[in-house]
């Protein structure tokens, strides 16, 4: 790992993290892949081992979808990595949600505003896709691909609870299947 981040990679990363939320359709889950591809690959900061450990305590703990990148920031560089990441985050979505959902309370129904909807669907569906595959592709075998492939398509052709689908996943990790 090459810590401490000189501050001029420190400023690069946290515009990268800028940037990054500005795509987050779908939820900070989304830009995944991408904060591998820096936090991990570009600069070292942390292992895969941490990464994943990162989002899955995350993901585990009561609270907000986006706790995952504090603590990645907190894996990264303690408590000023977890406050530049989260805000880096926050800041850009937050404002850019804001302003589209203004716009979209008054302009609900026109073709624009339909179209805009319609054509974020696909595109959040594919970030998502894109998230699972990072998270699972360090893991050996063909067991969670499957289990992923078979719970969308549960989820797709049926009305069955998400809830139900989770508490399934729960049970074979803890039977050691994963």
């Amino acid at each position: 790992m090459k810590l401490p981040l000189e501050p001029q990679d420190a400023l690069e990363l946290l515009g990268h993290f800028l940037l990054l939320s500005l795509v987050a359709i779908g939820g900070a889950i989304v830009l995944v892949p991408d904060m591998h591809r820096l936090m991990v690959e570009q600069y070292g900061l942390i292992t895969d081992a941490q990464f994943a450990a990162s989002i899955a305590i995350a993901q585990a703990a009561p609270g907000p979808n986006l706790l995952f990148v504090a603590v990645l920031g907190f894996q990264a560089a303690g408590l000023a990595g977890a406050a530049g990441i989260l805000l880096s985050v926050m800041l850009p979505s937050t404002t850019l949600a804001l302003l589209v959902s203004r716009w979209g309370n008054r302009r609900g129904q026109s073709v624009l505003a339909r179209a805009f909807k319609a054509g974020m669907a696909p595109i959040t569906v594919a970030l998502l896709a894109s998230t699972s595959w990072v998270l699972v592709s360090n893991v050996p075998g063909w067991t969670p691909l499957l289990l992923g492939a078979a719970t969308a398509l549960v989820v797709w052709q049926t009305r069955l609870h998400l809830l139900w689908l989770i508490a399934a996943g729960a049970l074979i990790g803890a039977a050691g299947w994963i």
